[in-house]
Parts: C-alpha cells; sequence; structure tokens
C-alpha cells in the first residue's frame, strides 16, 4: 500500500469526525429548525402501532449488535489461529477493535454534550445508541468483505447502508431521538471507524485476497 492513499483516508476520518464534534456543539443547546419540524410532525406517534413496530425494529438493530458480531469475529479468530492462519487471525481482530471503537462513540459522547430528548426518556440523545450500534457493526461487515469476502463487498454495504437508515428512521418515529442525533452518530462511526482502520493497516483496500493475508500478518 502506498502512503498517499492511506493520507487521504486518515483525512476523511478527521473531517468526519469534526463534523461530529461540530453538530454536537450546534445541537446541545437547542434543536435545529428540522429537528423540531420532524419532532412536532411526530409527536405522540409513538404510543400508536407504527411507534410500538418502530421501537421492535429499533431494539432488534440495537446495542446488543456490534457486542455480537465483535464476539463472533473473536471466536472466528481464535479459530483461524488454531488453524495456523495468523493472517485471517489478524485481520479478524482488528476488525473487531474497529467494531468495539465505533461503538464507543455514542458511550463517550453522550455525557460531553448531554443532549435531552424529544420526549421523557431515559440517557442523553447525542449521537444516537442505536445508530452507532447499527453503523458501527456494518462498517465492520464491510471491512470483512473488503479484505476476506470482496465479492459480497457491494451487496453488504447496501445492506449496511439501508440497515443503518433503518434504524436511524425508528429511533425517529419512536420520539426517542432528534434527526441531528442520527446525522451524529453516523458522522461519528465514519470518523473514528476510518481511523483506526487507517491505524490498523486496514485500509486502504487491499489488492486483492491473498495480498491482505500477508500484510494483515
Amino acid at each position: 500500500m502506498t502512503t498517499v492513499p492511506r493520507v487521504r483516508w486518515a483525512v476523511l476520518g478527521v473531517v468526519l469526525c469534526v463534523a461530529l464534534l461540530a453538530l454536537g456543539l450546534l445541537v446541545a443547546r437547542q434543536p435545529l429548525s428540522i429537528d423540531s419540524a420532524i419532532a412536532n410532525t411526530l409527536q405522540g406517534q409513538w404510543q400508536h402501532p407504527l411507534g410500538r413496530i418502530a421501537s421492535i425494529v429499533s431494539d432488534v438493530l440495537g446495542p446488543v449488535l456490534p457486542w455480537v458480531f465483535g464476539a463472533t469475529l473473536f471466536v472466528a479468530a481464535l479459530i483461524a489461529w488454531r488453524r495456523g492462519d495468523r493472517g485471517r487471525a489478524a485481520v479478524l481482530l482488528k476488525i473487531t477493535a474497529v467494531v468495539l471503537l465505533c461503538r464507543l462513540t455514542s458511550v463517550l459522547l453522550k455525557p460531553v454534550f448531554d443532549r435531552t430528548r424529544p420526549r421523557d426518556y431515559p440517557d442523553f440523545s447525542f449521537p444516537s445508541g442505536h445508530v452507532v450500534s447499527t453503523a458501527s457493526t456494518g462498517f465492520g461487515a464491510v471491512l470483512l468483505c473488503l479484505w476476506l469476502a470482496p465479492r459480497l463487498l457491494r451487496r453488504v454495504a447496501v445492506i449496511a447502508v439501508l440497515a443503518t437508515m433503518l434504524c436511524a428512521a425508528c429511533r425517529v418515529m419512536f420520539g426517542v431521538h432528534w434527526l441531528s442525533d442520527t446525522v451524529g452518530a453516523v458522522f461519528g462511526v465514519l470518523g473514528i471507524g476510518i481511523l483506526a482502520a487507517v491505524a490498523l493497516r486496514l485500509l486502504p483496500k487491499p489488492p486483492d485476497p491473498v495480498s491482505a493475508d500477508q500484510e494483515a500478518a
């Protein structure tokens, strides 16, 4: 891998992290106009059937997702290591670390911004923990395909984007997040995820699966 592409990825990661912090500071005191407009339009919908469905869907795409995915990757890494495939094991462990670092985005930043939710609900609002969880899992799945299953990359990337959008829509519909909470979550996961992936030499894309294993080792 050349240095220039890696630098470009790092710059993109920094820009996204700055966007996350700027958005957090912007909305910490009062919601954006679009936040208020959407919240007012959906006021009380969380008590209706559509709101209950949104709650169930967002629970499925919730905080447990990256932990289950990370644990699965870790077990797969151990199996690969025992079989002597240390290159694959190293890739799996690195992706596990990236997923868990991404998940920490909302855990660490929510108390910093101390943003209230659109309605009474436990915990702080920015960035959305559910959206962070879904996006973190999706980002890890994309990295996994990038290194070990390139043929599935586009399909998995589309699924990851759609799942993240669905989770974001459900959290807003359920009335527990502003739209900007979900946008901030995506900024955070992509920013932290890209920087972590660059630091662990998972980005940029390896030329082929064989060289991927060799470089990871």
